[in-house]
């Protein structure tokens, strides 16, 4: 114990504590003790065998919550102990409500042999089969190797703690061994390695306590099961609130950028914005708001990185969101503003095709509340992928600076107008009058107005009471898919 709080880390039994509301942890199987042999010594027998489970509440709502004790032969994951979170799981199957597992082991315990193996698998087929009927949330709060990063992987969500935790498949010493590479701890599996380069995590905490108070705030944008709608809150912030700076935030150069997190601050309730996945794939937004105390999922491009082109990472990250809010019954709101897919031989090679795919799959197939506003570009495929009416989006709106067209103006003009722009006295001048009669004619939101691509030309300014009427209007929609199994996305 004096460990683990010279780490900087909190015990299970304190994470358990800070998490749950006062007084509410039920625990279960305190008395579970599996026999070990640790270091070639006599079988022992450990009350609790290194794992503390039960269920407790968060803002009154029930929730079933599991934690590794690193102080019991280093968390690891033994047949016994394997059974008890299978038993919570199966329990919050029954009743309907989030699992939330706190991560600190040291992995399989090895003198156990094909029994601990048996447990992770036991708790991987739990994962998957919860999916998309109860949220569940994983909390990497010290190491996280080998098999034991699988269920996490499995699971909604994953926080990790800067400077103390760490996920790998292979650790360190092996890969030295095997590759002859040379990387730390840090490098390999630490917290940031797994918030921007390698999208495993979700969020990023300073430490043990603000990991837990994070958890918190997710939970109050989530239903407690796939048949529940998620918790509305008492607004205090009018529906009918306009915002004036929202009239000036483009620039009058579409290829001059702002920041999109700017717009989605000023539409939410109380500029509140819980974002996910903040540091990976920055060329997509995503995160939970409210609207008139309703919880939403924010779909944005941000022109302020990559000029908020679609590329393979943000393809997969902006798919998990919106599979995750249509499988919880969280409405979708989308700010767009997208030149394309990013070009380049990298993004081909690496499958942008596939993964951009993934993007379109996510929204066709989404059935909950779709609403999309266009604040600039929405140039080719696209502007089919980012909620385009043709997927089923139900609302699409645009802002006058929008621009929804093939392609934009200057590639446009470029491959229209290729032999008479070569034939030209002037090329220059010839190729600046060209581009803005395509600007005029075809890069403004009119035009697809007319076609009932866009339901309305909205003024900036209106756009959060435009969203909220919006959102009340689609409160009891339904929509449905044709009966199949399930669908085969493109992974």
């Amino acid at each position: 114990m004096a460990r683990q709080h010279k780490e900087g880390k909190l015990s299970a039994r304190e994470r358990i504590e800070f998490l749950l509301d006062e007084n509410s942890f039920e625990e279960t199987d305190k008395l579970v003790a599996g026999p070990s042999t640790e270091n070639g010594g006599d079988a022992q027998s450990i009350p609790g065998d290194g794992f503390v489970t039960g269920y407790g509440r968060v803002d009154g709502r029930l929730v079933y919550v599991f934690a590794q004790d690193f102080t019991v032969m280093g968390g690891s994951l033994s047949e016994a102990n394997a059974g008890k979170i299978c038993k919570i799981m199966d329990l919050a199957m029954k009743t309907g409500a989030p699992v939330i597992g706190l991560n600190d082991s040291g992995g399989a315990r090895i003198q156990e042999g094909v029994r601990s193996l048996a447990g992770y698998a036991d708790i991987f087929l739990r994962n998957t089969l919860a999916s998309g009927v109860i949220p569940q949330i994983s909390a990497i709060m010290g190491p996280c190797a080998g098999g034991a990063v699988y269920s996490p992987a499995i699971t909604d969500f994953v926080f990790m703690v800067e400077n103390t935790s760490y996920m790998f498949v292979t650790g360190p010493e092996v890969i030295k061994t095997v590759t002859h590479e040379d990387v730390t701890k840090e490098k390999l599996g630490g917290s940031m390695t797994h918030n921007s380069l390698s999208g495993v995590g979700h969020f990023i905490s300073e430490n043990d306590e603000d990991c837990l108070r994070m958890i918190r705030e997710l939970l109050s944008y989530l239903p407690q099961n796939n048949r529940e709608n998620p918790p509305r809150r008492r607004s205090t912030d009018p529906p009918s609130r306009m915002d004036s700076s929202l009239d000036s935030i483009v620039p009058p150069e579409s290829n001059q950028p702002y920041d999109i997190k700017d717009v989605i601050r000023s539409v939410v309730d109380n500029g509140d914005f819980f974002e996910v996945h903040e540091h990976w794939a920055q060329n997509l937004v995503v995160g939970f708001a409210r609207m008139d105390g309703r919880p939403i999922g924010v779909v944005a491009n941000q022109p302020a990185f990559l000029a908020g082109c679609l590329d393979i990472n943000s393809s997969v990250k902006g798919a998990r969101f919106v599979r995750f809010c249509d499988a919880f019954n969280i409405p979708l709101v989308t700010f767009e503003d997208v030149p394309g897919f990013l070009p380049g031989t990298e993004q081909e090679f690496g499958g942008i095709i596939r993964h951009g795919a993934k993007l379109l799959y996510a929204y066709a197939e989404a059935t909950v509340p779709k609403i999309t506003v266009i604040t600039r570009k929405a140039y080719g495929g696209a502007y089919c992928v980012m909620g385009s009416k043709h997927i089923r989006t139900d609302v699409n709106l645009a802002w006058p600076s929008a621009e929804i067209a093939v392609m934009g103006p200057e590639g446009a003009v470029n491959v229209v107008y290729r032999r008479e722009l070569a034939a030209a006295a002037d090329a220059d001048a010839a190729r600046t009058q060209k581009v803005e009669e395509y600007r005029e004619r075809f890069a403004n939101p009119f035009i697809a107005a007319e076609q009932g691509y866009i339901d309305d030309v909205i003024e900036p300014h209106e756009t959060r009471p435009r969203v909220i009427r919006a959102l009340e209007m689609l409160e009891n929609k339904v929509d449905s898919m044709p009966r199949k199994k399930h669908g085969n996305i493109p992974l």
